[in-house]
């Protein structure tokens, strides 16, 4: 398990835990060993399942767990994906961290393969963004590669996007691209170089500068995504992005875009729904 994923998890228990899980430790013997499913009340894609068993084993590391759903399948309401033996207070302890990374993860999963549906057929790859809850990225980015979803940048230190007010402070898109290769070969360092275009115009310099490679067209209407990617001519990567929805997805992408990134993956999901119940 990813070290940060690791630190999150344990940031968690203690969040959760505090002194003491005292509704357990008041009624729930202190030794007993029990049994519980975790189930679908919800039809989607199951995201978190790995994460899950890695709680469940941080809090009681002699749990024995029965896996019935793997991360990325299916499952429609009512569908067991574990079912956990352990002691009866760690599992307590760990029901309510388990859903709520599960829940989340799941959510983030079914809204990314939905729109992997609609692009079905096409070579156009669908990105996440960084508009994720802060600290839970890496998770969140993680919940995207399960539903189908390729992640774009984890941060700003693996790849460089030159939006619109990047460029106005830089002065204007050919200083700021011009500036950023100066800066790369200053302190060595290879990264992707990615710019925002607002408009044709806006575009049509970025291609007389060069020295980029992707171009972001940003909000650009559907002839003009057209006209963008002949203009490119294949000698840039292309990402439409801008309030790209359901309804809109595979109109962009057949446009002849190479990616198109949406927010809404990370920003604007529901979780889905999960329980945990005590088995005989």
């Amino acid at each position: 398990m990813d070290k940060e994923i690791i630190a999150l998890i344990n940031l968690a228990i203690k969040e959760d835990l505090g002194e003491g899980d005292h509704t357990s430790l008041a009624c729930v013997p202190r030794n007993k060993k029990g049994k519980a499913k975790l189930f679908a009340k919800d039809n989607g894609t199951i995201a978190g399942v790995e994460l899950g068993i890695f709680i469940f084993k941080t809090l009681d590391e002699s749990a024995e767990i029965s896996i019935y759903k793997q991360d990325g399948e299916k499952v429609k309401t009512g569908d067991t994906i574990l079912v956990i033996e352990g002691n009866e207070q760690l599992l307590l302890q760990a029901e309510r961290l388990v859903l709520n990374f599960m829940q989340r993860m799941s959510g983030i999963a079914t809204f990314t393969n939905r729109f992997n549906q609609e692009l079905k057929g096409l070579n156009t790859q669908l990105l996440d963004t960084r508009k994720t809850t802060p600290g839970l990225r890496k998770i969140e980015k993680w919940a995207v590669r399960i539903g189908g979803g390729t992640n774009h940048r984890m941060g700003l230190y693996d790849m460089i996007m030159l939006k619109e007010n990047h460029i106005d402070y830089a002065g204007g898109i050919e200083p700021a691209i011009n500036k950023t290769n100066a800066y790369l070969e200053k302190i060595n360092k290879k990264i992707p170089i990615e710019v925002e275009t607002r408009d044709l115009a806006e575009l049509k310099e970025v291609l007389k500068v060069g020295g980029v490679h992707r171009i972001m067209l940003d909000n650009f209407s559907l002839t003009d995504l057209r006209i963008a990617v002949e203009l490119i001519e294949g000698n840039y990567e292309t990402e439409a992005s801008g309030g790209i929805n359901l309804h809109s997805v595979r109109a962009i992408a057949e446009t002849g875009v190479d990616y198109v990134s949406v927010g809404a993956l990370t920003h604007s999901v529901t979780s889905l729904d999960i329980s945990m119940l005590v088995i005989e």
